[in-house]
């Protein structure tokens, strides 16, 4: 039993995580950024020991929480590249909505048209349009096609969509 419990225990922290090769490019530069703060972390960290006393000395611990911040990150972000399967959309087609696909949407009772990509959940930002493919939008339209409708819960209150257009590049 024990043995079993070892093996879940080692997919779930294997498991893939799926992202664009833009989402990829875009965690290697985050991850040169953060480490390029290492050594100013370092340097503010040693200035701020020289003042003195350190129990009281406000610059040193905001230099060691910002210290610890950016090393929490570090390790986010080289687990997720670690475990990056990285999935092309240009290699990729059809009419069925899959993780890649950009999708136009129009809500049913609105008449409102949106517009998402379907990526990885690190990449997600609605604001530019990228939703996670786990999300409850996401789950309800993949496999499906322009024509069909889906019933999504959200946050705000049952939503009906129709698929309107499903695009494997930036319409």
């Amino acid at each position: 039993m024990l043995a079993s419990v070892r093996g879940n225990v080692y997919d779930l922290l294997m498991e893939r995580v799926p992202m664009t090769p833009e989402g990829f490019a875009a965690l290697k530069t985050e991850l040169a950024e953060l480490k390029a703060e290492r050594p100013k972390i370092s340097q503010m960290i040693g200035e701020a020991a020289d003042h003195g006393d350190l129990k009281e000395n406000a610059e040193y611990h905001a230099a060691r929480e910002k210290q610890g911040m950016v090393e929490a990150r570090i390790a986010v972000v080289e687990d997720q590249l670690s475990r990056a399967e990285v999935i092309d959309p240009a290699t990729l087609g059809g009419d069925k909505v899959k993780f890649g696909a950009w999708v136009e949407l129009e809500e049913v009772e609105s008449g409102t048209v949106k517009v998402y990509r379907l990526v990885g959940s690190e990449e997600s930002d609605v604001e530019k349009g990228f939703i996670s493919v786990t999300s409850p939008v996401a789950r309800a339209l993949i496999n499906r096609e322009a024509g069909d409708e889906v019933t999504v819960k959200t946050p705000g209150g049952v939503r009906t969509y129709e698929i309107t257009a499903v695009h494997w590049s930036q319409p």
